[in-house]
């Protein structure tokens, strides 16, 4: 078995056929299909399945390729590592973020970074842990950095809390409950949520409940900050959302936080990374700075 073969094999589901893979790999695409029905000899099971939509791994091909996968990032993220190591401040860092370190740490922490490593490519994914679990696992994902998870974290990660948080009110400037003291006079209000990708409904319902409150009439949804700004800076929808939005630089003149009274607890931010694999130099440079940039 060879390096050129797991290669090839992960080019392909990456890019979905034969031809794309050829074509990302500069390789005629004949000897890209010699490479897998070779490995497929050896290893002695069919890898994929051709079908209208493209090339679809078997279920023996998805086994084989979450480790093929794997070692390819694991080689790929030492051969980084020696380089940066010797001062060839290349490669790829790969990180996932929620939304608080998106508005709290980011920002100051993305300039003094890109200035240290001008020429690493950053790759950011806005989510939270669930969909970030495989990456990390895998090795394409650095490390993720936000809101505790409610599950427990996938054997072979560790989960470090940095700090405690809370959350506040935000809604668009001049909106009509943007002087209400306390939740309950918010009761009234329709919502939006930040998340699908875990049950940011229950959620708000539990911190209405122990308010004595009613269930909060949420009426949108959204899985991005562009659609959380959006939602509020153009509709009276309101928001419960963590409470560095209050110093967000590119939405202070379009939201306000609503000054409530109450104290509104917000879930620990943590960094959950690979256990057993040492960060790159500049994934390390990066987990520091936005450490750095966190509540004191």
């Amino acid at each position: 078995m060879k390096l050129t073969q797991l290669r090839d094999l992960v080019a392909i589901v990456k890019h979905g056929s034969l031809r794309s893979a050829a074509r990302h790999l500069e390789l005629a695409q004949p000897a890209l299909t010699r490479s897998i029905r070779t490995l497929e000899r050896e290893l002695g099971v069919t890898l994929f399945e051709r079908e209208v939509r493209g090339m679809v791994l078997t279920s023996a091909g998805k086994l084989f390729y979450e480790r093929a996968a794997m070692a390819m990032n694991q080689l790929k993220r030492a051969t980084e590592e020696l380089g940066q190591s010797q001062g060839d401040m290349q490669g790829t860092v790969s990180v996932g973020l929620s939304i608080m370190p998106h508005v709290g740490m980011l920002p100051a922490a993305l300039p003094v970074f890109r200035r240290k490593f001008p020429k690493i490519k950053l790759h950011i994914i806005e989510g939270l842990y669930p969909a970030i679990e495989a990456g990390l696992r895998n090795g394409t994902v650095d490390f993720y950095m936000g809101a505790t998870p409610q599950s427990v974290v996938a054997p072979g990660l560790v989960s470090e809390k940095l700090f405690e948080n809370t959350r506040t009110i935000v809604c668009r400037k001049n909106h009509p409950l943007g002087k209400a003291k306390s939740i309950r006079d918010l009761s009234a209000a329709q919502w939006a949520t930040t998340s699908l990708s875990h049950n940011a409904s229950d959620d708000l319902n539990t911190l209405f409940d122990g308010f004595g409150m009613p269930p909060p009439d949420i009426m949108l949804q959204a899985q991005s900050t562009m659609s959380v700004m959006v939602a509020l800076a153009y509709s009276d929808l309101l928001a419960i959302l963590p409470v560095q939005w209050n110093e967000f630089p590119l939405t202070r003149g379009h939201l306000q936080v609503i000054p409530i009274q109450e104290s509104l607890p917000a879930p620990d931010v943590v960094c959950i990374r690979r256990a057993d694999l040492p960060m790159t130099p500049a994934a390390e440079h990066l987990y520091d700075l936005l450490r750095r940039h966190g509540p004191d």
